[in-house]
């Protein structure tokens, strides 16, 4: 049954599993180190997807894998509610104090970012009493029945999994490139107030800092500043979903550091161990003690080969100062792209903080967002042997989330492969 060569692996895959796992590339991987991997034929491609932003460390990171190993040695899994382990116990320790604010916090681990969601979700339905949850346009929250009722993009996440829970919201997002202001998004949530839920039955508010699977819109601050005080004035839980955004990626351990408030629960995920499915909620410590025993957890919850990378990803991520080479390279590749904006017109903007950048395309001379032209510069860029992922409503962004390790010469590797592709795309379309 082994195949040796994509094309039989391609044939395996289509007819033993669903298509609704949608699969970008049509290869298969065989190894990887640090910002590189290779296929099962020998091909070379730099990674600048990252496992959607988990490997912000890198590929096997030397410290990653002996952090494993040597858990291995010792047990695999006992299920930490039934027999805990004191990694899982300094682990908490370590987030509540590296995470926003003084406050007395606690923390909770899960596998996946859904599961995170959902159970922030669950604490600050447990805390406040209240069944109501507002989100925002553009957000993605995972896939599980939750997770899509908070997701605010349809396609591809909702189709035909209907009906949701009941009691979300959604309101737009801040978008001063396509004309939402602050004041808009926060007059929707007045509307909402006035229309579908009163702001006594609203449990949390949930956002981005920095939407990922949306766009790569930043919040601006005086939106984060205004939903912290609605929160305040309503007894609204704030959730920041820093699944994505968290550990390192945005020049910051996690985003909501940029902003001068701080959130009452935040999730986090995907970087945290470095390719191991861990998550986990940290926040204020009388709302995380609201569920009653036996409430939150799950069987894999906190794994300990996953807890032990974890504890590997915080140290790189200190010792190596991967915060300040997050916007080192960020700052490098957003200039190169806005050198180009002359050459290349479907260039309508640049953004991101630290490494978490996104390039937006639009037909030239206006807001329409051209996905022809994403889609096309993500192929050319593969075909030179670079990954780069496509996001936004409109599927006219592409993200670039290389791992904030990888090597000097790679990264200028990357970024001529970058300027290569978007100029010959740009020439096509002439």
């Amino acid at each position: 049954m082994t195949s040796s060569n994509n094309a039989g692996l391609q044939a395996r895959k289509n007819a033993a599993t669903p298509r609704g796992v949608g699969v970008m590339c049509d290869f298969y991987a065989a190894r990887a180190e640090n910002s590189e991997l290779w296929d099962v034929e020998g091909r070379r491609f730099i990674d600048f997807a990252a496992g959607i932003a988990v490997c912000n460390t890198g590929h096997r990171h030397p410290r990653i894998v002996e952090a494993i190993r040597t858990q291995l040695d010792q047990f695999m899994h006992t299920a930490y509610q039934i027999v805990p382990y004191e990694s899982y116990v300094a682990l908490a320790e370590k987030i509540v104090a590296c995470s926003p604010g003084n406050h007395p916090k606690k923390a909770a681990f899960f596998t996946t970012g859904a599961e995170a969601v959902e159970n922030a979700v669950k604490i600050a339905r447990a805390a406040t009493g209240r069944p109501g949850v507002i989100a925002f346009t553009g957000g993605f929250h995972g896939r599980t029945l939750m997770g899509m009722a908070l997701t605010g993009k349809v396609a591809p996440y909702k189709i035909g999994f209907g009906p949701f829970p009941s009691d979300v919201f959604h309101a737009p997002f801040p978008n001063p490139l396509h004309g939402v202001t602050t004041g808009d998004a926060l007059r929707a949530i007045e509307n909402l107030f006035k229309s579908d839920i009163e702001a006594a039955r609203v449990a949390a508010i949930i956002f981005e800092p920095v939407q990922g699977e949306g766009g790569f819109y930043q919040a601006p601050p005086d939106f984060v500043r205004a939903l912290r005080k609605l929160c305040d004035e309503h007894g609204i839980v704030l959730i920041a979903d820093e699944v994505q955004t968290g550990f390192a990626r945005t020049g910051k351990l996690f985003a909501m550091q940029h902003y001068d408030v701080l959130p009452d629960l935040t999730t986090i995920a995907k970087s945290l161990a470095g390719g191991m499915p861990l998550s986990g909620v940290v926040g204020r410590a009388e709302l995380m003690d609201a569920a009653a025993p036996g409430g939150l957890g799950g069987t894999y919850a906190g794994n300990p080969l996953a807890v032990a990378s974890a504890h590997a990803v915080l140290d790189i991520i200190e010792d190596e100062k991967l915060c300040d080479r997050a916007v080192m390279l960020g700052n490098r590749l957003k200039a190169r792209l806005e050198a180009l904006k002359s050459r290349v017109p479907h260039i309508a903007e640049v953004r991101g903080p630290g490494g978490m950048v996104a390039v937006e395309f639009c037909k030239p001379g206006t807001a329409t967002g051209d996905g022809e032209f994403a889609k096309a510069v993500q192929k050319r860029a593969l075909e030179r042997g670079l990954l780069l992922l496509i996001c936004g409503l409109y599927g006219n962004v592409i993200r670039f989330l290389f791992p904030l390790t990888i090597q000097e010469t790679v990264f200028d590797e990357a970024l001529a492969i970058v300027e290569d592709a978007l100029l010959e795309t740009a020439g096509a379309s002439k």
